[in-house]
């Protein structure tokens, strides 16, 4: 029996890559087909859909690409109650994603529809820019550059109140120890930092075996100890807004921030004022509290921050990691294997 397959990827996660994935995972093994449906992220942002946040498209072009389809592989389409009551043949619907946050788990658990995603697919990527950001807010390169393109030179910068701090021998604090933070740690390593985690949620031996000092401690301590801290904690209602005036505060003098993460763990209001106030020395954001940054935003003309349109994740390893994870999960899903990354395995059990 031919089981049909829909590909609805986009821009970034190409439909070419999904299908390409799970034709070398399934080897011949299986006898499928494949629809396309080619979503309009990022050349149009994301946001809600139906019932979901962070998806693209629409329900009804979703409805209509799904005719026939058992298993839907994508990044953003939205995966709501209206979807799945209009597609009863639908089985598994994978999202290249981190978390599933475009598909509504519980209604697809009612509907018997497993929903896989792709966890670390942007571990590498986004560790990387986290070191691109940090290393652009100690050293001021992006304010530098754009200078010395308009035909300024500033010498007065070698000064020694102007200058920044280096990475060997500093303190580097992460506030957050998973797949990307675990990465950051071994690259400041090679720089000759020590590190510092704060991470209540750590395993036990999670800091054993690496390349540099490391250590455990609570939040303040690491707070007040290390002059470069970046977020890579998950956005629970526990960390919203975890980092505030009160912890900004608490920081060194000259201490350098980052947030790659989520932007809702952090006050950028409080940290425009730290950086008015001379008691940080720069910092650099890939996430915001409101994307795009509106027009009149205290980020876009408070001098030393460093920001890129989150794109940390954006690597075309990412897109290719994003479809092999999911095409690991479609072919053993076809074989009759447990899946490696379901988010709702209840899905399952129900229908065995």
């Amino acid at each position: 029996m031919t089981v049909r397959i829909l590909a609805a990827g986009d821009h970034f996660v190409l439909n070419r890559l999904l299908v390409d994935a799970i034709r070398a995972e399934l080897r011949g093994d299986a006898d499928v087909e494949f629809a396309q449906l080619t979503l309009p992220w990022p050349v149009e942002p994301f946001g809600p859909v139906g019932e979901v946040e962070e998806a693209s498209g629409t329900e009804d072009e979703l409805i209509d690409a799904l005719a026939g389809a058992t298993i839907c592989v994508t990044q953003l389409a939205g995966l709501t109650e209206k979807v799945l009551a209009s597609s009863p043949g639908l089985r598994l619907f994978g999202v290249s994603r981190g978390g599933p946050v475009n598909a509504n788990l519980e209604a697809a658990s009612r509907h018997n529809v497993a929903v896989s995603f792709a966890p670390g697919r942007n571990a590498v990527a986004a560790a990387e820019h986290t070191m691109a950001l940090m290393l652009a807010a100690m050293r001021r390169v992006p304010a530098t550059h754009a200078e010395l393109r308009g035909g300024v030179w500033r010498g007065d910068l070698y000064q020694y109140s102007e200058v920044g701090p280096e990475l060997e021998n500093a303190c580097v604090g992460l506030v957050g120890y998973g797949a990307i933070g675990r990465r950051v740690a071994r690259m400041v390593h090679g720089f000759g930092a020590r590190v510092l985690v704060a991470d209540p949620y750590l395993p036990p031996g999670a800091l054993e075996g690496l390349a540099g000092p490391t250590e455990l401690v609570e939040l303040d301590e690491l707070l007040r100890r290390s002059q470069v801290v970046t977020l890579h904690a998950r956005l629970t209602e526990q960390t919203r807004g975890m980092i505030g005036a009160t912890q900004i505060a608490a920081m060194r003098t000259g201490a350098v921030l980052v947030n790659c993460a989520r932007g809702a763990l952090l006050d950028y209001d409080a940290v425009c004022d730290a950086l008015d106030a001379g008691q940080l020395f720069g910092a650099a954001f890939d996430v915001f509290g409101e994307e795009p940054i509106p027009a009149g935003s205290r980020l876009l003309s408070t001098p030393n921050i460093v920001m890129t349109p989150h794109l940390a994740g954006a690597s075309k390893q990412t897109a290719a990691k994003a479809a092999q994870i999911l095409a690991v999960d479609v072919a053993r899903y076809l074989r009759g294997q447990p899946l490696l990354h379901c988010a709702n395995p209840d899905a399952l059990r129900a229908r065995e």
